[in-house]
């Protein structure tokens, strides 16, 4: 689906003609003549970017702005303005426009900012939701993980957040290590500003590049505009490089050069740029494995790894398991607004279950059988065939009832040794009947 894009000209050719190149570009475009038009498209819909002019017969762009910002605030507006009203512009900065742009323009000119404005903005939009699942997963009291590591993990987080050091986090996949960097990023002091992600694997070589670094004008063929980079988007923020262990040998280069210099150029450019940019890195691969094999230089693993996090996999805290298990199914259940729970035997066959794909797998089989649920009730028949059947090597997780027993019948015959057998003092200092007693030591068969 493109970009959709609400544009405010009243001059009739020049309304034609931005609205030919925007949509040239890719751009679903709206174009109205008038403010009171404008006003009423905000109500209807929901837009990328706004662009107006300041000056407008009737409703000003002021007042098209000021619409925009109640109705949607992370939406950004691009001002068109005459010479003789920048004053105008500057104070449309100052409520809260986007950029200004003065007539007369170039069109890459604009495309170039209406791009930047609508990346910027799907960012926004994107750490909008990452914060709403941080409340739900990291957040104050319904943190969730009451493990050992990873409370040790969330200490960890804490004095992290509070610095602005390089962090390497690492763990298999489905660890939630992008939802960690979300963490440290939300928790620091440049939380106001973006965090932008960039999956390294994701991105093939040749693009890597001029993504990370942005190009200038006549870089190669086809760059008819300086473009920035996600550098130049993380500018007072943070740069998330998920998968760096596939970053190629000349990527690698210029991010060590950056981590040693605070500077990097664009490709095509001679002259330096300067950001102010946190940089979390994380991978699923043993980077020191990849140094020895040559694949990852030495030095760039050792600036990166100022501050390593490693995340447990979910196999090794399986006391967290009913604890997202609770917290999934409460999600998806108000998403589809239905009542569905686990039965106890579908619990202890999840919970025995080693989850390869950690907690990314979980959710995603919670969600499965939130879904499918023929009832209310999810037994142990409706999961998938490889958890249904599935059993660990070692023992069976025992349940709440079983370990409560078996406390129980160890503590008593502790206090029957230590009243050599004198049923009545026992009794008395469990604070129970001699009856009671009596029962117990039947019921767990103690052997006296």
């Amino acid at each position: 689906m493109s970009d959709s894009i609400l544009l405010v000209e009243d001059e009739k050719i020049l309304r034609i003609s931005l609205s030919d190149a925007l949509r040239a570009e890719g751009f679903s475009v709206l174009a109205v003549e008038d403010g009171e038009a404008a006003l009423t498209a905000l109500e209807k819909g929901a837009f990328s970017l706004v662009i107006t002019d300041i000056r407008l017969p009737g409703i000003g762009g002021t007042e098209i702005l000021k619409k925009s910002l109640a109705e949607a605030a992370s939406t950004p507006v691009i001002m068109m303005t005459g010479f003789g009203s920048i004053e105008d512009a500057v104070q449309a900065m100052r409520l809260g426009a986007f950029d200004y742009i003065t007539k007369p323009f170039d069109l890459d000119e604009l495309i170039l900012v209406a791009r930047k404005a609508i990346e910027v903005h799907s960012l926004t939009e994107e750490n909008i939701r990452l914060k709403k699942e941080l409340s739900t997963y990291y957040g104050g009291p319904n943190i969730i993980g009451e493990s050992k590591a990873m409370q040790t993990i969330f200490a960890l987080l804490d004095k992290i957040s509070r610095t602005d050091s390089t962090v390497l986090i690492l763990g298999e996949s489905g660890t939630g290590k992008e939802l960690i960097a979300s963490t440290i990023h939300f928790q620091s002091g440049r939380k106001h500003k973006p965090i932008i992600r960039v999956n390294c694997a994701a991105l093939p070589s040749d693009l890597i590049e001029s993504e990370l670094f942005g190009y200038e004008k006549g870089a190669f063929t086809g760059a008819d505009a300086r473009k920035p980079g996600r550098f130049d988007l993380a500018d007072g923020g943070t740069l998330f490089l998920d998968e760096i262990g596939d970053l190629p040998p000349l990527t690698q280069t210029k991010i060590l050069r950056f981590l040693e210099e605070r500077s990097f150029e664009r490709l095509g450019g001679t002259t330096s740029v300067s950001v102010d940019v946190r940089i979390i890195a994380a991978t699923n691969k043993n980077l020191e494995e990849e140094v020895k094999n040559g694949s990852f230089r030495e030095d760039l693993y050792y600036r990166l790894n100022v501050i390593p996090l490693v995340l447990p996999p979910l196999r090794k805290r399986t006391e967290d398991i009913p604890l997202l298990i609770d917290l999934f199914t409460r999600r998806f259940n108000d998403q589809l607004g239905t009542a569905v729970r686990f039965d106890a035997e579908a619990l202890v066959s999840l919970a025995n279950y080693s989850f390869p794909g950690n907690v990314r797998e979980l959710l995603n089989v919670v969600e499965r059988c939130v879904s499918l649920a023929g009832g209310k009730i999810i037994g142990k028949d409706e999961l998938p065939d490889h958890i249904g059947g599935a059993r660990r090597d070692k023992a069976r997780v025992a349940t709440l009832h079983e370990i409560t027993a078996e406390a129980e019948k160890k503590h008593i015959n502790t206090i029957l040794k230590l009243t050599q057998g004198n049923r009545s003092r026992a009794a008395e200092i469990l604070g129970i009947s001699r009856k009671t007693l009596w029962e117990k030591i039947n019921a767990h068969r103690l052997d006296l």
